[in-house]
């Protein structure tokens, strides 16, 4: 890559509830998702310069082993359901790069991580819906990679970590996913006070120096109602890899809101 391209962050970002900033209303008001989407169409306008790539690691993609898609041309994943029928027809055909894969799978085996590839996974609604926000033209060149099945928060710090030299090659790291997700704990009553007190803490663990900060998500488990936050901690975990991609600096809040009466934030990382 030139000497003159510049670190692009790691971010982590929440993509909302299904296609929501694509319809008049959601489980609930139709501004539940204005905030969020606002925050997603500032994203670009904040980055240093325009991103050669994305790595985009999904909440929507488990696999044996962390898994890079090579597709050229991704197709869209309608993976969600009972949405009205024109958010089964949204479009996003940004292009896939495949040598960009195989430097991703490159990087993980040579930090002694599982790796593969995948030729025909397109792209999750944990992708494109927020990406079509963010990045509406669609010319950027994206590969998505999925998690590992395990879901073990140290092992994603570790693949975080192996793909931080991407940022230094002008990709920006995209993880997607949602700091609160308990789909029967929204609208409840006890949910805003019980929510808020684990964005406390997961914002607090962000912004401390990464020696403290890996330890911290590695016993996320630990904070106060993680268990009520994340029955399954697959819309976390994505925050990991871009936490383990951060650098030594602390992390920053960049956007909080309480859609559905529950915390949720955004996190970036410039070390």
């Amino acid at each position: 890559m030139p000497n003159n391209t510049v670190r692009q962050p790691a971010i982590f970002l929440p993509h909302g509830g299904g296609p929501c900033f694509f319809m008049d209303w959601t489980w609930g008001p139709a501004d539940t998702w204005h905030a969020t989407q606002r925050f997603l169409e500032s994203v670009a306008s904040t980055l240093p310069e325009k991103p050669k790539a994305l790595l985009v690691i999904s909440g929507h993609w488990e696999e044996p082993a962390f898994t890079a898609a090579t597709a050229e041309k991704p197709q869209l994943i309608f993976d969600y359901s009972g949405f009205p029928a024109h958010t089964y027809q949204l479009t996003w055909p940004a292009p896939g790069n495949p040598a960009l894969a195989a430097r991703v799978v490159e990087l993980l085996r040579n930090a002694g991580l599982p790796s593969a590839t995948d030729p025909s996974r397109g792209y999750d609604h944990g992708v494109f819906v927020p990406l079509k926000v963010a990045f509406p033209e669609a010319e950027i060149p994206v590969v998505t990679l999925s998690l590992d099945h395990s879901l073990d928060p140290a092992l994603h710090i570790a693949a975080g970590r192996a793909l931080a030299p991407l940022r230094d090659e002008g990709v920006l790291i995209v993880a997607s996913g949602m700091s609160f997700h308990n789909l029967r704990g929204y609208m409840r009553p006890e949910t805003p006070e019980r929510a808020r007190a684990f964005d406390a803490w997961l914002t607090k663990s962000v912004e401390s120096p990464a020696s403290e900060r890996d330890g911290l998500l590695t016993n996320w488990r630990q904070a106060p109602y993680a268990a009520y936050s994340h029955p399954r901690e697959e819309h976390l975990i994505p925050l990991m890899v871009a936490a383990g991609a951060g650098g030594e600096a602390p992390g920053r809040l960049i956007f909080s809101d309480e859609p559905m009466g529950a915390r949720i934030s955004a996190y970036r990382f410039d070390g």
